[in-house]
């Protein structure tokens, strides 16, 4: 070999070395600053809470829920957090207090939008808690995904919902819905006699979806639907639906609406002296101001739901600690509170199973892993909690009590049906 080929060799040799010695030089430094130079994880910046941030409706017309149904859940759940000491995160390796950054979006959804964003953008929260209403929740929930930030809905939902769990990883559905309830509530019916129903239905989403449910469900069930007609929101008069009801004798009258209509509808059939076998309501019928405003008449009214203490020793634990963190107040949702508590309970063990406040690995644990909460096992299938984990889809009024009906393998007490007569002067 020559001199010239013995040079050419040992000076290739010394480009390998340096290219490996490069190369390994560049796969020690990405380390995107977990790292330090040794290979090892760096340590966190030292943190000292958890900040939870949300844009609610605590003024405008969505504030009542605030008030009656996710509020008094997530208020108290940060007192009991934060009593027992906090949240153990192990990536931190201590227990941290939760902090709520509450913003009001004043009933707005473009509000609640710019706040949920200078939440995450300008605040840089630690989590998220949901807005108020399934059209906030249409409206937010791609935002929140956008950001990477877990979304766990609370009051809201519904069917339009579930395509969007699909694309949307960091969104959890949370509360029941018409795909839930529609079935065990007319199953119920047809094994009870009822062969005629009416639907009054409020002119958005919510109506539209429940009564677009329940109309051919029940002519499938041998139900005849004598109308189905809708209200416009803040209706004041419904009296001509009425008599066209008692006119054509329906048995069932389905109002699909909110608090206001319902209750403006309840009072005129009371006014009315209309009295079907079955009335059933949606929002505002499960919460416990429905008995205080209609007294001994809200006895065998139907809402959505539902549960109640007799449902098992926790939900009965939680009703307790509810009116006792309100100051003796039986503020009670008696379909969303048990709910919305137990998807806290899933963000909390999330946290303490998967060590980290990290949502990108929260959301995958959470989509892959079963829960213990108030409601019992609880999991998620395509985003949502599957029809057997809620305690009850249907609740009545029965002695002061908002009492499980449907389906009959969660009821707390056989429902009553027809209803008792409206109470006399």
């Amino acid at each position: 070999m020559t001199k010239k080929s013995i040079l050419f060799i040992f000076l290739v040799a010394c480009l390998v070395f340096v290219l490996l010695l490069s190369g390994c030089a560049g796969n020690s430094g990405n380390n995107n600053g977990n790292n330090d130079n040794s290979g090892n994880a760096k340590p966190l910046p030292d943190k000292d809470k958890i900040v939870i941030g949300a844009a609610r409706s605590l003024t405008g017309p969505l504030a009542i829920q605030d008030q009656s149904c996710f509020g008094p859940v997530y208020r108290m759940w940060v007192d009991e957090v934060n009593e027992r000491g906090g949240i153990y995160v192990k990536e931190y390796d201590k227990e941290l207090p939760v902090e709520l950054r509450v913003y009001d979006d004043t009933s707005d959804v473009n509000t609640m939008i710019n706040l949920m964003k200078k939440l995450m953008v300008e605040d840089k929260v630690d989590l998220l808690l949901a807005p108020i209403s399934t059209g906030f929740l249409h409206a937010a929930a791609p935002i929140a995904n956008d950001h990477e930030y877990l979304l766990m809905g609370a009051e809201g939902g519904a069917k339009e919902l579930e395509p969007m769990m699909a694309s949307l990883p960091y969104f959890f559905s949370l509360l029941n819905y018409a795909t839930h309830q529609v079935e065990p509530f007319v199953k119920m019916l047809a094994e009870n006699g009822i062969k005629s129903a009416g639907i009054i239905f409020i002119a958005d989403q919510h109506g539209i979806e429940y009564s677009g449910a329940l109309a051919p469900l029940l002519e499938m069930s041998g139900i005849s639907v004598e109308f189905s007609k809708s209200i416009p929101l803040g209706v004041q008069d419904v009296s001509a639906l009425i008599e066209e009801a008692k006119a054509k004798n329906v048995e069932a009258l389905l109002c699909c609406a909110y608090p206001d209509e319902n209750f403006k509808v309840m009072g005129q059939c009371i006014e009315s002296d209309y009295n079907p076998k079955v009335m059933i309501f949606g929002p505002g019928i499960c919460l416990e101001v429905f008995t205080e405003i209609f007294g001994p008449a809200a006895e065998g009214v139907m809402g959505w739901g539902a549960w109640n203490e007799k449902s098992s020793p926790a939900m009965a634990d939680l009703a307790k600690r509810l009116i006792e963190h309100q100051g003796g107040q039986r503020n009670i949702d008696w379909w969303g509170q048990a709910v919305y508590y137990s998807g806290l309970q899933v963000i909390e063990q999330a946290i303490e199973k998967a060590g980290t406040l990290d949502n990108s690995v929260l959301k995958d644990y959470i989509a892959t892993e079963k829960f213990d909460t108030v409601m019992g096992e609880v999991w998620f299938e395509n985003g949502g909690i599957p029809a057997e984990c809620y305690p009850g889809q249907v609740g009545q009024w029965q002695n002061g009590i908002f009492e499980v009906v449907a389906p009959s393998e969660k009821a707390t007490a056989k429902p009553l049906i027809p209803k008792p007569a409206w109470p006399g002067p």
